[in-house]
């Protein structure tokens, strides 16, 4: 049995004695367990390293335990994706939701949403970047009409800014693009463990970004 991921985030996985013998296996206990061991096969192996047999084996599930959940490796990686950028997207909406309409506040606000997401779910920001085009196409549409939404989200508030004449900045699109590959890079490089905690990082991050549209 192999030794634990690095990746792991704790949960336990189900046993495969129990899914070979037929007996249930509660939805979330399952369903979390190959969660946690999709998220480690693809970020060890990438996409097309990763088997669907070695998926199941490391969650502790017979094959027939997997397609009860899903129907193939394809549908496990979007659903994996799908459900990261989700979250992204609720987190955005949600600081959003907590602060006034001033765009310096605002971007400040989704500044820190991003980060803190970045860092809170690195492996999956890290899967994403390598192996997304191997999405297919329906998978490939729906996970872009979602990157997109979060995207607008940093353009509108970039562009009320310079209309408001708050953000003294030439190239909005330019600078949203500046910010986001900033943000979107920290799960290459940021350590977990080192000084630099995920609050301290937002608050360079977020002078970053005012910065770059001149607040």
């Amino acid at each position: 049995m192999p030794g634990r991921s690095p990746y792991s985030d704790g949960v336990t996985a189900a046993s495969e004695s129990s899914a070979h013998n037929g007996s249930a296996i509660p939805r979330g206990q399952g369903g979390d367990a190959l969660s946690v061991a999709a998220r480690e096969i693809f970020a060890e192996r990438g996409y097309h390293g990763a088997s669907i047999r070695d998926i199941a084996k490391r969650a502790g599930l017979s094959l027939s335990a997997l397609y009860y959940w899903h129907s193939s490796k394809q549908e496990l990686f979007a659903g994996l994706l799908e459900d990261s950028v989700n979250d992204y997207v609720q987190a955005c909406d949600a600081a959003l939701r907590d602060c006034g309409d001033d765009p310096a506040e605002r971007l400040s606000a989704i500044v820190r949403a991003t980060v803190d997401y970045r860092v809170r779910r690195r492996v999956e920001s890290t899967i994403a970047v390598r192996d997304i085009r191997n999405l297919e196409d329906e998978h490939a549409r729906r996970l872009g009409a979602l990157r997109e939404s979060a995207t607008r989200l940093f353009q509108d508030i970039i562009d009320d800014g310079v209309r408001r004449g708050e953000f003294r900045c030439e190239h909005p699109a330019e600078a949203r693009r500046a910010i986001q590959a900033a943000c979107n890079a920290i799960p290459q490089w940021y350590d977990p463990e080192s000084d630099v905690g995920p609050a301290e990082l937002a608050d360079r991050y977020v002078a970053i970004a005012l910065r770059i549209v001149g607040a």
